[in-house]
C-alpha cells in the first residue's frame, strides 16, 4: 500500500512541480551566489593590488628621500600601525643579489632566497610561494639600477573567500529544503482548483449527476477560466439531458397513443366477427395509425439528416407566388372552418433557388401552426420579398402568441407549447422547419407575445427579379 501511494505521489503534478522547484531554486541561488563570489573576489584582488602599487610608490619615495634607513623606518612604522598586515620588501642589486630584505614575521628569509634566481618583471604582478600561502609580488627599477620588490601574502584574502564558501555551503541545505517545501506548498495551492475539478468529474462518473458545480475561486487565472468553462459545459449538458428526457417523454406519449389505438383495433377485430367490411375498416384504422407513427419517424430522420448536413437537396427555381397558392389551397378548408382570413403578398415573378418539396414543407408547417393557434375569426398573412441576394418569407398570425420563456425551446424536437396536448401534432414541425432552412444556408426567427400573435421570418439565399403584386 505504501509503495503504491509513493508511486502515485511520484506521478502527481504537485510532486513534479515541487521537485523542479527544489532543483531550480537552489540552482538559481547557486548562480546568484557564484556571481556574487566572482564580484567579491575581483574586488578584493583589485583592492589588494591597489594597496601594493600604493605601497611600492611610497617605499620608492622613501628610498629617494633617505635611502635604506628611511625605508626601514617606514617599514617599522607600518608594522607598528597594523601588526596583522606586513609586507615583504626586497632590494636587489644589478646581479639580482639581495641587498636588503624584510619579510613578514610569520616567515623566514630563507623562504625567499630563490628570488635571486628569478627573472625581474618591472611593475607586473607575480605570484611567489611563501609559507602556507602564496605572496603577490610587484617590482620596479630604481634610479641607481637596483630593484625594489614589494609583496603581500594572499592569506587574508583566501581566508575571506574560503569563509564565504563555508557560509554558502552551510545555507545550501536549508535552501534545498525550503525550495522543496515552498514548491510543494505552491503547487498544492495552485492546483487546488484542479483537484476540485477532478473530484467533481469523479463524482459525476460515479453518480451520473450533473447538477453540481465546481466552486469558483475568482483568481482570474487560467484554472479559473477552465472551471468556468467546465461549469458552463455541465450546465449545457444538464440542459441537453433535460431536453432529451422531455423529448423521450413526449415521444413516448405521442407514440403510445397511436400504438394503443392500433392494439385496440386489432384486439376488437380478433374478439368479434366483424365481417369483411368490419375487417376492412379495422385495417384502415391500423394503416392510419401506422402512417402517423411513420410520419413521426420520417420527420425525426429528416431533422437528423438536415442537422448533420447529409440531407439531399434538389435545387431548382421556385416561383414563390405559385407555391403560396398551392399551400393556401391545401389549408383552404381548415381556414374556412375556423373563419380565418388568409392573405398573401408576393411578387408574381419572385424566384427562389431551393428544393421545392422541402420549401413546401417549411411553408406548410408554418401555415399549419398559424391556423392551429389562431382562434376563429383571426387572420393569417403570408408575404415574400427579395432583399439583396436573399429572399425573405414571412408568416404572421393574430393567434394566441408564444410566452417569452417558451420561444427559445419551440425549435426543440417534440417540444410543444400546448402542455395539455389537446391540439393535433407531435411537436416536430418547427424543428423540421429550422433544420430545412439551415440546410439551405438560411435562417429563421420569430417575434411573438401572448395574445398578440406570432411572426415567423425566414431568410433564404438566392432571389429572382422583384415585381410587387398583392394577392388575396
Amino acid at each position: 500500500m505504501f509503495v503504491q501511494s509513493l508511486s502515485r505521489m511520484r506521478k502527481s503534478v504537485s510532486f513534479r512541480i515541487a521537485i523542479w522547484y527544489s532543483i531550480i531554486f537552489p540552482l538559481s541561488s547557486f548562480l546568484v551566489i557564484s556571481i556574487f563570489y566572482f564580484l567579491l573576489s575581483s574586488y578584493v584582488n583589485h583592492k589588494d593590488r591597489q594597496i601594493l602599487h600604493a605601497k611600492l610608490d611610497e617605499y620608492v619615495s622613501r628610498l629617494n628621500e633617505g635611502g635604506i634607513p628611511a625605508l626601514k623606518h617606514a617599514i617599522s612604522g607600518d608594522r607598528q600601525q597594523d601588526k596583522r598586515v606586513s609586507f615583504f620588501v626586497r632590494i636587489a642589486g644589478h646581479d639580482n643579489a639581495t641587498l636588503f630584505l624584510s619579510v613578514p614575521r610569520s616567515e623566514t628569509i630563507g623562504d625567499y632566497q630563490y628570488l635571486e634566481h628569478r627573472a625581474f618583471k618591472p611593475r607586473l604582478m607575480d605570484l611567489i610561494a611563501g609559507i602556507g600561502h602564496p605572496t603577490e609580488l610587484i617590482s620596479t627599477l630604481l634610479p641607481d639600477g637596483s630593484i625594489l620588490q614589494v609583496g603581500r601574502s594572499v592569506k587574508n584574502r583566501e581566508i575571506l573567500l574560503d569563509r564565504f564558501w563555508e557560509i554558502f555551503a552551510a545555507i545550501m541545505i536549508p535552501v534545498i529544503l525550503l525550495g522543496f517545501a515552498g514548491g510543494a506548498f505552491l503547487s498544492h495551492r495552485a492546483l487546488s482548483p484542479l483537484r476540485g475539478l477532478i473530484d467533481m468529474v469523479r463524482f459525476i462518473i460515479d453518480t451520473g449527476r450533473v447538477h453540481n458545480r465546481v466552486p469558483e475561486n475568482l483568481t482570474g487565472d487560467e484554472l479559473e477560466e477552465l472551471i468556468i468553462l467546465f461549469n458552463a459545459m455541465l450546465e449545457r449538458i444538464e440542459t441537453l439531458i433535460d431536453g432529451m428526457r422531455a423529448s423521450l417523454d413526449n415521444a413516448a406519449h405521442d407514440l403510445r397513443t397511436p400504438i394503443t389505438r392500433l392494439r385496440s383495433v386489432i384486439e376488437v377485430a380478433l374478439q368479434t366477427e366483424p365481417g369483411v367490411e368490419g375487417l376492412r375498416e379495422a385495417l384502415m384504422d391500423c394503416a392510419e395509425e401506422s402512417e402517423r407513427i411513420l410520419t413521426m419517424v420520417n420527420t425525426l430522420m429528416d431533422i437528423s439528416e438536415a442537422e448533420t448536413g447529409v440531407m439531399k437537396l434538389k435545387i431548382e427555381e421556385i416561383n414563390l407566388s405559385e407555391l403560396f397558392e398551392a399551400v393556401i389551397q391545401l389549408y383552404e378548408y381548415v381556414a374556412e372552418d375556423k373563419y380565418i382570413e388568409v392573405t398573401t403578398h408576393c411578387p408574381p415573378k419572385l424566384v427562389l433557388r431551393a428544393d421545392l418539396n422541402r420549401i413546401r414543407q417549411v411553408l406548410a408547417n408554418l401555415v399549419d401552426n398559424a391556423l392551429k393557434y389562431t382562434p376563429q375569426g383571426g387572420r393569417v398573412h403570408l408575404s415574400a420579398e427579395r432583399t439583396g441576394e436573399e429572399v425573405a418569407i414571412v408568416v404572421e398570425d393574430s393567434g394566441e402568441g408564444i410566452p417569452a420563456d417558451e420561444i427559445p425551446r419551440i425549435w426543440d424536437r417534440l417540444y410543444r407549447v400546448d402542455k395539455s396536448r389537446t391540439r393535433r401534432g407531435v411537436g416536430l414541425g418547427l424543428s423540421l422547419v429550422k433544420a430545412i432552412v439551415q440546410a439551405h444556408g438560411g435562417s429563421i426567427e420569430v417575434v411573438s407575445a401572448p395574445e398578440e400573435g406570432s411572426r415567423f421570418s425566414v431568410r433564404l439565399p438566392g432571389g429572382g427579379p422583384l415585381q410587387s403584386m398583392s394577392v388575396k
